[in-house]
């Protein structure tokens, strides 16, 4: 593994303890000699995790939409900056540079990108690690409606646990490192005779 996708908000959140949990985040990836491949921004939970990661000697890839290279603020800093058309563009360059995603607290945009490449990992279109950083207990609700989903039989058991969750990053990253992916579902046509 060498880079890792990182989504997360362009603010700070309710409590300094995000901001805490990103800047540990950053300080881990730059330990392990991770690239950090993110949105790009220099604001909100997104900077200060860039800028972790930067401050301790690690290298930062962002992925940046037009639209939102003024909004969001581009890092002035990083190792390599793209600026792409569309959101969907950014989606997919991250994925493409990154061996693993982590999902930090963020709104509905960080929840939307996790969700699509964690569908894209049931589906069988990667077979990278997909993890929450629960930092303050902010995915709680999101696990349990991925335990509801299984016991309502809408997300098989071998895919719940594809949500890989830990609230230290240090123990997150470590599960990367021993991730096997289930196999692919697929679905057999009944004889139409």
């Amino acid at each position: 593994m060498k880079s890792l996708a990182i989504f997360c908000g362009s603010s700070y959140g309710a409590t300094d303890l995000y901001k805490e949990g990103a800047i540990q985040l950053g300080k881990e990836l730059a330990r392990r000699e991770l690239t950090l491949v993110y949105g790009g921004a220099s604001v909100g939970i997104m900077g200060a995790l860039a800028d972790a990661v930067l401050d301790n000697g690690g290298e930062v890839i962002g992925v940046i939409p037009k639209m939102l290279e003024d909004r969001e603020i581009s890092h002035p800093n990083l190792t390599k900056l793209f600026v792409v058309e569309s959101m969907h563009e950014r989606k997919t360059k991250m994925a493409d540079l990154a061996d693993g995603f982590i999902a930090l607290p963020g709104g509905p945009g960080t929840l939307e990108e996790f969700m699509e490449i964690f569908t894209w990992a049931q589906l069988g279109v990667h077979q990278k690690p997909c993890g929450l950083l629960n930092i303050n207990h902010y995915y709680d609700p999101l696990v349990s409606l991925f335990n509801h989903m299984a016991d309502q039989q809408f997300l098989h058991e071998k895919y719940r646990s594809m949500a890989i969750v830990d609230t230290f990053p240090e123990a997150l990253i470590d599960k990367f490192y021993t991730y096997q992916p289930p196999a692919v579902k697929t679905y057999f046509k009944k004889d139409q005779t």
